[in-house]
């Protein structure tokens, strides 16, 4: 985890201490149901709960302690013997390492699942409100980034919001399938530790039980999970490329706020970049990284190996706190961006009317012209625009072979520009409702 890219919240669920609370509390949920069994003493789960749950684990020892004995697991269960004592011979009754550390890590992924969760509803409130606010400011539509028809910039925003509910909708899903325990002991056959147990833990921890664990919950749930926020990343992207591109200086129609006392080049003084949404492309590659290992965590050996754990101590934090990262600030941009529609408007009448070429293409063929004549016509005329700078109206008024298939009033009204917006209403009924 890199600080400057890490938000409090979303970092403490990753550390040492963390960490060992959970496990902790996965030991301890199992020593009550074990009592409950009859297995261990009602008294030994008590003192267990008791001594262990106001404990204030000690990671430098547990980290000494692993340095003698090469095992985390076992390093964490010496260092708690240290606090409670004898009753501690109860503690992990017929478990395994992997039924601590799998439930532990699930536990993780579902607690920052929440939070992301949380991020995108942010996210989308944000969207949605700038959507709204220019759902009818007009500005030019583009593909292969030349001008195309007119859109409105509140329908950039709108395909956004829907892109991101989506994508929220994925994670509530991800976290779903991220969301199992696993106490089935060695090679999860149960032999030496009751299945209730592990229905009890699962219960506790805000989890469900793992059909077939094999000492290892399946790594294709978390190669989904991580593919999972791959999407996400690459939608943070598509939206934080478009402002980019919109900051262009020779577009210049939108562009992060850029604050009081804020500098922009160490050499330029005027200059105004997109820091935040390039630095969202940079984040976006990082998390969209962290998929692939996921999914190469797949295939382990027989029932279990640790191919995986060192893999998933990198991706587990980096991806969620990084998402989580740059989740937030999309919003922030989103919520400040600066919006310019008198040069959305300049932009959209830059080519002087050919954004209009295919209503007066329709209008020829609709006129009796054979299409690929219509196309001709349109198409010689609006060269003339591009190549002279000439006015685009003005050529086809000129055009006598236009002016045999349509009046002067048909081609004018060709020119409205609300022709173009008329169905805002009906997309946005769709992506709002």
């Amino acid at each position: 985890m890199i600080p400057r890219y890490s938000r409090a919240e979303m970092a403490d669920i990753w550390t040492p201490e963390s960490k060992f609370r959970i496990w902790f509390e996965i030991e301890a949920h199992a020593a009550t149901k074990l009592a409950d069994l009859g297995i261990i003493p009602a008294e030994a789960a008590e003192v267990i709960w008791k001594k262990g749950g106001d404990a204030v684990f000690d990671v430098a020892r547990i980290d000494e302690i692993e340095a003698e004995v090469k095992h985390d697991v076992i390093a964490f269960l010496t260092h708690l013997a240290e606090i409670i004592g004898p009753e501690a011979r109860f503690v992990h009754q017929g478990m395994t390492s992997s039924d601590v550390l799998d439930t532990c890590f699930n536990v993780q992924l579902m607690r920052a699942s929440d939070l992301l969760i949380a991020d995108i509803d942010g996210l989308l409130a944000a969207l949605k409100n700038r959507a709204l606010e220019h759902k009818d400011t007009i500005c030019i539509g583009r593909s292969h980034a030349i001008h195309a028809e007119p859109v409105t910039f509140g329908l950039k925003l709108a395909q956004a919001y829907a892109e991101f509910d989506r994508c929220k909708s994925r994670l509530l899903s991800a976290r779903e399938e991220i969301s199992t325990c696993a106490i089935s002991g060695a090679v999860g056959t149960f032999a030496n530790i009751d299945p209730s147990v592990e229905e009890f833990v699962a219960e506790q921890m805000g989890l469900t039980v793992e059909p077939v664990s094999t000492q290892v919950i399946p790594r294709d749930r978390h190669a989904m999970f991580f593919a999972t926020l791959g999407v996400i990343a690459s939608s943070i992207e598509r939206l934080a490329v478009e402002i980019r591109h919109l900051q262009r200086t020779e577009v210049l129609e939108a562009e992060e706020y850029f604050s009081p006392g804020q500098k922009g080049s160490s050499a330029m003084p005027h200059k105004r970049n997109p820091i935040l949404t390039e630095n969202l492309t940079g984040l976006a590659r990082m998390v969209r990284a962290y998929a692939m290992p996921a999914m190469e965590n797949v295939a382990l050996w027989h029932e279990r190996d640790i191919s995986h754990s060192s893999v998933e101590r990198m991706i587990g934090p980096d991806a969620t706190v990084t998402l989580d990262f740059a989740l937030s600030r999309l919003r922030g941009v989103i919520e400040k961006l600066v919006v310019y529609p008198e040069r959305m408007e300049d932009n959209l009448n830059k080519l002087g009317g050919l954004v209009h070429s295919q209503r007066v293409l329709l209008a020829l063929t609709q006129a009796g012209v054979a299409r690929e004549d219509a196309y001709r016509l349109v198409q010689r005329n609006a060269m003339k625009v591009w190549e002279e700078g000439r006015d685009f109206l003005t050529e086809l008024l000129g055009d006598d072979e236009v002016r045999a298939a349509l009046t002067e009033d048909d081609i004018r009204e060709k020119f409205d520009m609300g022709y173009h917006t008329k169905h805002v209403d009906t997309i946005f009924a769709r992506v709002f409702g």
